[in-house]
């Protein structure tokens, strides 16, 4: 059992990414569901598709790279809060991830959505996770 799923689904994709994996498997929960929904609006991911296996759901997420070096689109993914120490902003203090470059996806009163969106339409609330 994970506790931090979250965590789990952005290490999964991390190691996936630094071993050039083509899909990563990961489980299924609405939370992870609507960050990988806001992955491949950005752009970071190909596409995903959720699966049933013997009574678990899973969604596999075909990673995303560019050239002749296959270099990944995602440099980078990071933690923000966490279950021991839950990060908030208001729509004034969401931070922007190297300048603009990356994103940060944030849990709001209406969804899961990036900083830029939030900000644009006056939320605030958790910041889930920076990626870049």
């Amino acid at each position: 059992m994970v506790n931090d799923t979250i965590a789990d689904m952005l290490t999964r994709i991390r190691n996936a990414n630094l071993a050039k994996h083509q899909i990563v498997q990961v489980p299924s929960t609405k939370m992870i569901r609507n960050m990988v929904k806001v992955l491949q609006e950005e752009g970071f991911i190909d596409y995903f598709e959720e699966i049933n296996v013997a009574l678990q759901t899973f969604i596999l997420i075909s990673l995303k790279y560019k050239g002749k070096k296959r270099e990944s689109v995602i440099t980078a993914l990071k933690r923000v809060s966490k279950p021991g120490l839950r990060v908030y902003a208001n729509h004034k203090e969401i931070p922007r991830v190297l300048g603009g470059l990356g994103i940060a996806v944030i849990s709001t009163s209406r969804g899961v959505m990036t900083d830029r969106k939030a900000r644009h339409n006056g939320l605030g609330g958790e910041v889930l996770c920076y990626i870049w």
